[in-house]
């Protein structure tokens, strides 16, 4: 039996939240399947930075919620 598009996303937006980021994660995956080394290592090191000045407490953390809200309070661009 095949399904379409709009069964299989109904479907999965009916998972709990952390199923649908994980899910969201695989599929982002499946786009673009060979990773270049350089640009693993450059992300990693990245990451590295950016956790050190979280546990260094020189940046200023924002709630998603007040993230998100912020985002779609602004007009559209485009």
């Amino acid at each position: 039996m095949s399904r379409n598009l709009s069964e299989v996303f109904q479907e999965a937006a009916r998972l709990p939240e952390r199923d649908r980021a994980t899910l969201a994660g695989l599929l982002i995956e499946t786009l673009d399947p060979v990773s270049d080394p350089d640009v693993e290592a450059a992300w990693s090191e990245e990451i590295k930075r950016r956790l050190a000045e979280v546990d260094a407490g020189t940046v200023e953390l924002l709630r998603w919620e007040e993230v998100r809200a912020e985002l779609f309070a602004q007009p559209n661009e485009g």
